[in-house]
């Protein structure tokens, strides 16, 4: 019990220095990648108007929306005014209505930061996790869609992620298939998001929902869900779709998207997929997911959001975008990254009567762009220090007592290879600065 009042919230993480490493390295191989497909970064609040977020995810997601209680003199009324941003894509398109004027067209951005979602946790699923978001508004063409795509997986190759698939469909496409069906408009938007739970059920189960909660027929439930999963899914909704004028025009852009991004991401990597749905309300167009062996659920996803920002009472100005999924990626790459990092220079501190010119060494080092520690704990012995230096996995380890400094001399120990060089006190920066180049 003791124990548990230390431990973060549920599904929420503490970062110690190695894990956090690798985070940022991860971070900032993304951030690479978008800046140079010419993204600006975009930075807004951790928390929302309640009426922002609501209503933009459908059904599920408004039920996992972290929502904050009204404060003050309206505490008591126990009613919620805010919440925790559930994604990057919501508050982008408030910022578009609010900022719209002052925005080029077309607006290309990424933002990177937590989100929260009061989900159930499990492995790879987290109340507070990171995303990195591209997102291109106010242009329709098929080069926005093919951009943002693009730039996620070259950035999933930047972190060192090979081994994926893109899971490639249409709303347009799969809101034609419901019309060629019979399925009435008003129960469309259920039925969506309970074949959007084909990769997490199997087909029975999710014949069995769309009859016992969405109101569908058993006959036309297990016929869709059965088409939508067969090994010939794809012809089937071609041939499905030929007569459907919406049907058509999703097939149409799903084509043009695997023509423009297969060259860059490859034809075995990008897979039209009719059982794909992705159960957020606002997609309108081409929507993705990225998935990758070892991992459950995807690591990427997206789409086109054309309505998403006139809803908010901003222009009607069409839009796409994405979002890679921090926490899933980190898992299948591990900690190598934190693992290796090391500081340059480890400053023992050997003698009290030293302490002025070991700080002056260790001030010096740092302004020459070196990461430089010094010893700060009580013990004098040279094997404990270096020890520390080992530890805090230094590249190289200064030692200076009483007579380096009347000899006005520096020992720089090499602590890969043990070996021990003098170097004169005033040359100490340089031959560092020669030695570290590389690594600092």
């Amino acid at each position: 019990m003791a124990s548990q009042q230390f431990e973060p919230p549920s599904g929420t993480r503490d970062f110690l220095a190695s894990a956090l490493r690798t985070r940022e390295h991860v971070f900032a191989q993304v951030r690479g990648v978008f800046e140079r497909y010419g993204f600006e970064p975009l930075q807004t609040p951790a928390f929302e108007r309640l009426e922002t977020l609501t209503g933009k995810y459908g059904d599920e997601g408004d039920k996992l929306i972290f929502k904050i209680l009204r404060r003050g003199e309206h505490e008591a009324t126990g009613e919620a005014d805010l919440a925790l941003r559930y994604d990057m894509t919501v508050p982008l398109a408030r910022v578009v209505a609010a900022y719209g004027s002052q925005l080029p067209m077309p607006f290309k951005r990424y933002a990177m930061g937590p989100v929260w979602r009061a989900d159930r946790p499990g492995r790879g699923r987290f109340r507070e996790f990171a995303q990195c978001d591209v997102d291109v508004v106010g242009s329709a063409s098929p080069l926005a869609d093919a951009e943002v795509v693009c730039a996620l997986t070259d950035a999933l190759d930047a972190v060192g992620v090979r081994d994926y698939r893109v899971l490639v469909n249409s709303r347009r496409a799969l809101s034609g298939l419901l019309e060629v069906y019979g399925v009435p408009v008003e129960l469309g938007g259920g039925v969506l998001i309970t074949l959007d739970k084909l990769d997490k059920l199997s087909p029975d189960k999710v014949a069995a929902e769309m009859v016992d909660a969405r109101s569908l027929a058993p006959d036309l439930a297990e016929a869709l869900v059965g088409d939508l999963t067969a090994a010939d899914a794809v012809e089937r909704m071609q041939t499905a779709l030929k007569d459907s004028e919406a049907g058509s025009a999703g097939l149409d852009e799903i084509n043009r998207l695997l023509e423009l991004a297969s060259p860059r991401i490859g034809e075995d990597r990008l897979v039209f997929t009719p059982g794909l749905v992705r159960g957020l309300d606002y997609y309108t167009g081409v929507i993705f997911e990225v998935v990758a062996e070892g991992m459950p659920g995807s690591i990427a996803s997206g789409g086109r959001y054309d309505g998403l920002i006139s809803s908010l009472g901003g222009p009607d100005v069409p839009a796409c975008g994405g979002s890679l999924g921090v926490e899933r990626i980190i898992g299948l790459l591990g900690d190598g990254e934190g693992d290796a990092h090391r500081i340059d220079v480890a400053v023992t501190m050997i003698a009290e009567d030293t302490a002025s010119e070991v700080m002056g060494f260790a001030a010096q080092l740092r302004d020459a762009g070196l990461r430089t520690e010094i010893y700060l704990a009580a013990s004098r012995k040279l094997a404990k220090q270096l020890k520390w230096a080992a530890d805090r996995k230094a590249r190289f380890a200064l030692i200076y007592g009483a007579s380096d400094k009347e000899a006005e001399v520096i020992t720089v120990r090499d602590m890969d290879s043990g070996e021990q060089t003098l170097v004169p006190v005033g040359e100490l920066v340089a031959h560092l600065a020669q030695r570290c180049g590389p690594l600092g």
